[in-house]
């Protein structure tokens, strides 16, 4: 299996991408590639930019990781209850391709997490909505509240709680794709 996992950050100091990184250890058997925003820069879309110059070979390259994977992993931040737009922007851009949906049908894993009590939920909540539009099969959803409480880098979730939720949702996904594979 070929994960592809990246935060809806740009920031250097992205949370979400340290949950990335931990949830996809629990998928042993999986060739996994961690994408980081800010090797996918791209003018912010406009139908302008798009007529004059086309599609940002960023945003291609991105769309091509997209369709070179078998399950989707993202957490996303939250910025002002709604995506970040660094990755906003990418969205847009690959949405303008011809003959694809964004996710182009692809299995997610959906996540977000913040500092605060509600982890990241309003985005969260918007992306459960939005993203079947795009073409993802959203597996399952969770969120990470507190997560300057409830995570550690070392050990990844402290909460056990919220660990064995998480790990059961983990569990559900593989069992599914490997459903789909047999």
């Amino acid at each position: 299996m070929r994960i592809l996992g990246f935060a809806g950050s740009n920031s250097s100091k992205s949370i979400n991408r340290r949950f990335v990184r931990y949830v996809v250890t629990h998928f042993n058997d999986a060739t996994v590639e961690i994408l980081d925003l800010n090797d996918f820069e791209m003018p912010i879309y406009s139908m302008d930019r798009e007529q004059n110059n086309g599609i940002p070979e960023s945003a291609v390259k991105f769309a091509l990781k997209i369709d070179n994977c078998d399950l989707i992993i993202i957490s996303l931040a939250e910025h002002n209850g709604a995506y970040s737009a660094a990755f906003k922007n990418i969205l847009d851009w690959i949405s303008r391709m011809e003959d694809r949906s964004v996710c182009n049908g692809k299995p997610m894993l959906l996540l977000s997490t913040s500092p605060g009590s509600r982890g990241g939920a309003s985005v969260l909540e918007m992306a459960k909505t939005r993203f079947p539009r795009n073409g993802a099969r959203i597996l399952e959803s969770f969120s990470l509240p507190s997560f300057n409480d409830n995570f550690d880098d070392r050990s990844g979730i402290t909460n056990i709680e919220l660990k064995n939720a998480l790990l059961k949702k983990i569990g559900t996904i593989k069992e599914t794709l490997s459903d789909i594979d047999n």
